[in-house]
């Protein structure tokens, strides 16, 4: 789940009009809703058998019935929202709505530009501040240099996603093992797998698995204060302190044990989540992105979703945003349909198919399966818990995370000198915000 801050190199790359950036051919102080129409310009890339687009295409039906105005829905990739839609904003073909990816570099980056809309007064008048958890807001929230966590709203989330471990309820009743509850527990149980011959973790070194689950270690030992110097450059970090330092110095000790199958450097994440679903490895610790494909395909057995034992912060933040272009012809349309999908019922569609609302009624909540992963989520807002990911808070430091715990994991290089690299690259990429 690699994000991507802005920095002056990003900022080169967003003017090239790269997959990883956006590019400003100018911002205009126009927009409003002067001359509106009765139609709403609504972008997102939702799939239509996906969670957010069926509770969508509800959400427009209910929108057309009570307001009488029209959605124009414009189908469009991620990808084209990404690249384009920086060209089009400051111009009268901005949308009135869109989705957009949450982040420094991407809402970020549009709310230090002027390009969307500072949706505050909104979010007073709907109340939508209160219906999303503190670190849900995090990532809607903007400073005036585009760092998340700032005072000015700039986007609503409908949803969210988190880190946890997945379980094989089934391989640990063959095994004579029981689900841990502690940490300690859950060393015990891959101590056993391990002597009976299982390597219990799946994992991939090759992409984000690995690194999500060496930050999941280091958040065992943090704090909020650790998070918040870490995601939003308050205090420098401390890269041989004991969050760090324990965090890699145990993923080595995972491998050194057989927790981790040796290879697991050439190892992609499709193949990790596989290996789950196949029953190789009965444990997973990555996010709730896997939840519904797990449901289709791991049928072979029974599993769960937990939080990560013990832990108080677990990886996680909202999903992506709805944002208001500042060119929007009708920003109070957009508005009303921001709160429609904030309704209980439509929350209730994002819960009921595999998604995870924000703002979901319990009671709405009828599958089965989706109430397990629900319940999961929501012990974490209860404690505040969702803590970014590893990668959010410079420029390529994903590809920065995969290739010091590759080193590490290899061989190649000590504990130490894993956790200098990242530090080094870290600060670099950091550096204009401290």
């Amino acid at each position: 789940m690699a994000r991507f801050t802005r920095s002056t190199k990003t900022l080169a790359a967003l003017a090239a009009v790269t997959t990883l950036g956006l590019t400003v051919s100018g911002c205009s102080a126009g927009g409003g809703d002067d001359g509106a129409s009765d139609t709403l310009k609504l972008w997102h890339y939702e799939g239509a058998d996906s969670a957010m687009g069926k509770a969508w295409a509800e959400a427009i039906s209910i929108f057309e019935k009570e307001t009488g105005a029209t959605v124009e829905f414009e189908e469009k990739s991620f990808e084209q929202i990404q690249k384009t839609a920086s060209q089009v904003l400051d111009t009268d073909a901005a949308p009135d709505l869109m989705e957009f990816n949450k982040g420094n570099a991407t809402a970020g980056f549009l709310a230090s530009t002027g390009l969307i809309t500072d949706i505050s007064d909104a979010v007073a008048e709907y109340g939508w501040d209160e219906k999303l958890a503190p670190s849900l807001q995090t990532t809607a929230r903007y400073s005036e240099d585009g760092v998340m966590g700032g005072d000015s709203w700039y986007g609503v989330p409908n949803y969210g996603e988190f880190v946890g471990v997945y379980y094989n309820n089934d391989a640990f009743a063959a095994a004579g093992l029981e689900i841990p509850e502690t940490y300690d527990e859950f060393v015990a149980v891959m101590d056993a797998f391990v002597a009976q011959g299982i390597t219990p973790l799946a994992e991939a070194g090759a992409e984000y698995p690995l690194g999500q689950l060496w930050y999941q270690l280091a958040l065992t030992q943090a704090d909020r204060g650790f998070v918040d110097d870490y995601q939003l450059y308050e205090n420098p970090v401390d890269w041989e302190g004991d969050e760090i330092t324990y965090a890699t110095q145990t993923l080595q000790d995972y491998v050194d044990k057989g927790y981790i199958a040796s290879d697991v450097s050439s190892i992609k994440a499709e193949d990790a989540g596989v290996s789950f679903i196949n029953a190789t490895s009965p444990i997973f610790v990555s996010g709730s992105w896997w939840y519904g494909r797990f449901v289709n395909e791991a049928t072979g057995f029974d599993w769960t979703l937990q939080a990560f034992p013990e832990a108080e912060l677990s990886l996680g933040s909202s999903g992506n945003l709805w944002v208001v272009p500042e060119n929007a012809s009708n920003k109070e349309l957009a508005y009303e349909f921001i709160d429609i999908t904030m309704r209980p019922e439509i929350q209730a569609i994002i819960g009921n198919n595999g998604g995870l609302p924000v703002a979901a009624d319990p009671a709405d909540i009828t599958d089965e399966k989706s109430q397990e992963l629900i319940t999961a989520f929501n012990g974490v807002l209860d404690a505040d818990g969702l803590s970014f990911f590893p990668d959010w808070p410079a420029p390529g430091f994903y590809d920065v995370i995969v290739q010091e715990l590759q080193g590490l994991i290899t061989g190649a290089q000590d504990v130490a000198t894993t956790n200098a690299n990242l530090g080094e690259q870290y600060d670099e990429g950091t550096a204009e915000y401290r």
